[in-house]
C-alpha cells in the first residue's frame, strides 16, 4: 500500500510540476511602450503620449487642453518573434461621443509588415477602464520576427502602457522607417472623428501609403487658427506643415485669422512650405438651405485669402479639391465626417498633389 501511495504521489507531483512548467510557458511578460519607437509625435513631452505639453503651452481652453493631451496620431514600433500581442494601459482622461467607436476613441489597433506592406493585424479595446485587464490584439502567430506598428487611440489620454509578449519572446524598439517629419494641423477630420479603429484616419492612411511621417494635431472643432496653437506651431520642429484649418471656423474668421496665421508662422519658419488643404464636402448641405449657405461661404472665404497669400508668398500652397472624399455622396456617417471608406478617399486624393509639392523641397 505503501509503494502505491508512493507512486500516486509521484505522478501527481510530475503532473503538478508539468502544469506549472506550461503555465510558464503560456505566462505574459510586459515591456513599457515608452523603451520602443514613438512616431508621430509633433514635439518632446514630459508624459510621451501627450502631443503638447500643457503646463509649458498655454492658453488652451478645457476641451482644447484635453484634446492635445490625447494621443492620437501616435503609433508605437518595435520588433517582436512572440506568437501573441497585448496591451495594458493606464488612461488619465477619457471621454466617449455617439459618432465614433469605443473601438476608434479608446481602443489600439495593430498594423504588421508583410511582403513590404503595413497589414492589419489586430485591434480591440476594453469596455471597463484601467481594470488591470489586458487587450489581446492577436494569437497563435508563427514565431518568426515580425515588425509591428500599434496605434494609440484617437480620443483619449494614456499616462502608462505596456505592451505583453510571450514570456520566451523577445522585442526591441525598430528604427522608424518613415522619413521627414511634417506637421499637420486639422479639425476633428484631422482627429479621425467616426473611424472605426485608430489607423484609419486619413493621416494615418497617407502614412501608411507613402511613408512619410505626419506629425498630427488633429482637435476636433478647435481648429480655428488661434494663437494658442499657433505658438506651438512656431516652436515645433517641421520639415513643412500641412494645414486642414478651414473646416471648423466660419467665413468671417477665415477672412479675420488666416492671412495672420501664416505671418507669425513665417516669423520662425521663413522658407518652409506651407500647404492647406480645402475643406471637405459636409453632406448635411445636401437639402438644408442654411447649411448649404454656411459650408459655401466658408469654401469661398477660404479660395479668396488662399489667393492673395500664394501670390504673395511662393512657399504657400493651396490644394483645392472639391471632391476630398468622392462624388457618390455615400461615405458620410453623421453629414459631417466620412467613414472609413471617405477618409481612404481623402488620404488618396491628397497625395499626389501633396507629394508633388514636398518634392520640390526634397521631401520624398
Amino acid at each position: 500500500m505503501k509503494t502505491k501511495a508512493l507512486v500516486i504521489t509521484l505522478v501527481a507531483a510530475w503532473i503538478f510540476s508539468g502544469s506549472i512548467s506550461a503555465q510558464n510557458a503560456d505566462a505574459i511578460k510586459y515591456i513599457d511602450a515608452k523603451e520602443l519607437t514613438i512616431i508621430g509625435k509633433i514635439m518632446p513631452t514630459e508624459n510621451v503620449y501627450h502631443r503638447v505639453d500643457t503646463v509649458y503651452y498655454k492658453g488652451f481652453n478645457q476641451t482644447e487642453n484635453f484634446q492635445v493631451r490625447c494621443c492620437s496620431g501616435l503609433a508605437v514600433l518595435f520588433r517582436t518573434n512572440s506568437t501573441s500581442i497585448k496591451v495594458l494601459a493606464e488612461y488619465g482622461e477619457a471621454r466617449r461621443s455617439t459618432v465614433t467607436s469605443d473601438l476608434a476613441q479608446l481602443g489600439f489597433d495593430l498594423y504588421i509588415k508583410k511582403d513590404g506592406r503595413w497589414m492589419f493585424a489586430g485591434s480591440g479595446v476594453r469596455s471597463t477602464l484601467n481594470d488591470g485587464v489586458p487587450i489581446n490584439l492577436i494569437s497563435d502567430m508563427d514565431g518568426r520576427e515580425k515588425e509591428c506598428m500599434l496605434y494609440l487611440p484617437m480620443y483619449s489620454e494614456i499616462l502608462k502602457l505596456d505592451i505583453g509578449i510571450d514570456n520566451s519572446a523577445e522585442i526591441s524598439a525598430m528604427p522608424s522607417p518613415f522619413r521627414h517629419r511634417i506637421a499637420l494641423y486639422g479639425s476633428s477630420y484631422t482627429q479621425g472623428a467616426c473611424i472605426s479603429r485608430a489607423g484609419m484616419s486619413y493621416p494615418m492612411q497617407f502614412v501608411r501609403n507613402t511613408g512619410i511621417q505626419l506629425l498630427s494635431l488633429g482637435c476636433g472643432g478647435s481648429c480655428k487658427m488661434q494663437d494658442q496653437f499657433t505658438r506651438v506651431l512656431r516652436d515645433c520642429e517641421a520639415d513643412a506643415m500641412v494645414f486642414d484649418c478651414f473646416s471648423n471656423p466660419n467665413a468671417d474668421l477665415i477672412h479675420k485669422r488666416t492671412k495672420d496665421f501664416v505671418r507669425k508662422i513665417r516669423e520662425t519658419h521663413p522658407g518652409t512650405p506651407l500647404i492647406f488643404i480645402s475643406s471637405v464636402y459636409r453632406e448635411n448641405r445636401n437639402f438644408s438651405l442654411k447649411n448649404e449657405d454656411y459650408e459655401r461661404a466658408k469654401m469661398e472665404a477660404a479660395r479668396e485669402e488662399m489667393a492673395e497669400i500664394t501670390k504673395a508668398d511662393k512657399n504657400v500652397y493651396f490644394i483645392d479639391i472639391k471632391e476630398l472624399t468622392g462624388n457618390d455622396h455615400e461615405t458620410s456617417v453623421d453629414g459631417v465626417h466620412p467613414s472609413d471608406l471617405g477618409y481612404q478617399r481623402w488620404a488618396k486624393a491628397i497625395e499626389k498633389p501633396l507629394l508633388k509639392i514636398l518634392r520640390k523641397y526634397g521631401i520624398k
